[in-house]
């Protein structure tokens, strides 16, 4: 892999503190420029092909966003999965770690749609993350990440796919989402809730929908209910989340609270009430990764591929990230051309680190090319 000399730029991840400290990105008048900008887009479109101004970008890739799930966090949620004593408690860590990955996002703002075999790579301690772009039309992200000294695999591949419906955007991720605790060989399935931003009667980004969570070794399951506003605004419902454990169909626990404060899980045999998560604890005063290693740094890094695009918006110099953005556009267009000339399609395209295989019944699916994720130069600091 080539490395680079180009300067990785590295902002701070999303947090619970995330809609203010990410408010100095939006452009005024957000909610007019918004619906300007789709004003030409007729409901249930596909937005995947839509290329947002940078006015309407946070600095960083989709990418860092998805990675920033997995090793940001203050708490961690992640080892104590691994930790547990028993399948039960083991599954109720994996039920509460489910729940950090999800993060508050800023209204009238998205990350970059990432470039074809980018990639994103950081290490947290001995947690090892890597994820790469495999797909660009549509959108596919595949994620590895190992812990060898607690015994933790992952493995996600996702596609996010948004549409507008005249009010609000609404994005399904499709894919599958595996956490391995490895010395207990149980294997965790996990879904997504949809993301919803709505534009009337009022702004709001939400997290929705229904999750579901298995381990096939064990039996235990898990059905979480993700709610928000609808019409009305109802802070006792808005991010809630109200959800069930399972074995052989019998009600074990019962889960409930709010996925941005706290959330508790009740024994339904003694009664007895817990907490499970506090996003306060958990997601608080995380810190963005630094780069360790600058000669270790791969030239396809998000945060080297829109380095130039994100210092301008940080620095609020508009025309020049448009100009620069504008660029790595036309480059990827530019690859696809000279692909398609040579008879190749981008289902051709072979990712550097992943399998990836698609069908209609299952969707996409991929398989990391190696074992475990190397150390990167780009780590967090404990």
């Amino acid at each position: 892999m080539q490395v680079t000399d180009t300067e990785a730029v590295l902002t701070a991840p999303l947090s619970l503190e995330g809609e203010e400290s990410n408010s100095e990105y939006r452009t005024p008048n957000i909610i007019q420029r918004i619906l300007s900008l789709l004003s030409s887009v007729r409901p249930g479109s596909d937005l995947t092909k839509l290329q947002l101004p940078p006015q309407f970008n946070i600095p960083k890739s989709q990418l860092q966003c998805y990675a920033e799930s997995v090793y940001c966090f203050r708490s961690n949620m992640l080892s104590k999965c691994a930790r547990a004593d028993t399948p039960c408690e083991r599954f109720i860590a994996v039920v509460a770690w489910s729940i950090s990955t999800l993060r508050p996002l800023p209204f009238g703002v998205a990350p970059y749609n990432p470039v074809l075999g980018e990639t994103h790579h950081v290490s947290r301690g001995s947690l090892n993350v890597l994820v790469e772009q495999v797909s660009h039309h549509p959108p596919v992200t595949a994620l590895q990440a190992t812990d060898e000294e607690e015994n933790i695999q992952m493995i996600w591949c996702q596609s996010p796919m948004p549409k507008f419906h005249g009010t609000h955007i609404e994005t399904e991720v499709h894919g599958k989402r595996e956490l391995k605790i490895v010395n207990k060989s149980e294997t965790y399935s996990i879904n997504s809730p949809k993301l919803v931003i709505r534009f009337l009667p009022f702004p709001s980004v939400d997290w929705l929908g229904n999750v579901k969570i298995r381990c096939q070794e064990t039996g235990l399951e898990a059905e979480l209910d993700y709610r928000g506003y609808t019409f009305l605004p109802r802070p006792s419902v808005y991010r809630s989340i109200k959800g069930k454990i399972f074995l052989s169909s019998n009600i074990i626990y019962e889960i409930d609270g709010h996925w941005d404060r706290s959330v508790t899980v009740k024994d339904v045999s003694t009664g007895r009430t817990r907490s499970i998560y506090d996003a306060k604890e958990a997601l608080s005063g995380m810190k963005p990764p630094i780069v360790k290693e600058p000669k270790g740094v791969w030239e396809s890094e998000s945060s080297v591929v829109w380095s130039e695009v994100s210092r301008a918006i940080v620095e609020k110099r508009w025309d020049k990230a448009r100009e620069v953005k504008s660029c790595i556009e036309e480059k990827q267009r530019e690859i696809a051309r000279e692909r398609k000339s040579k008879g190749e399609e981008e289902e051709d395209y072979a990712p550097k680190y992943f399998k990836v295989s698609h069908t209609k019944e299952s969707g996409w699916d991929c398989l990391p090319n190696y074992k475990f994720v190397p150390p990167a130069p780009i780590i967090v600091e404990d």
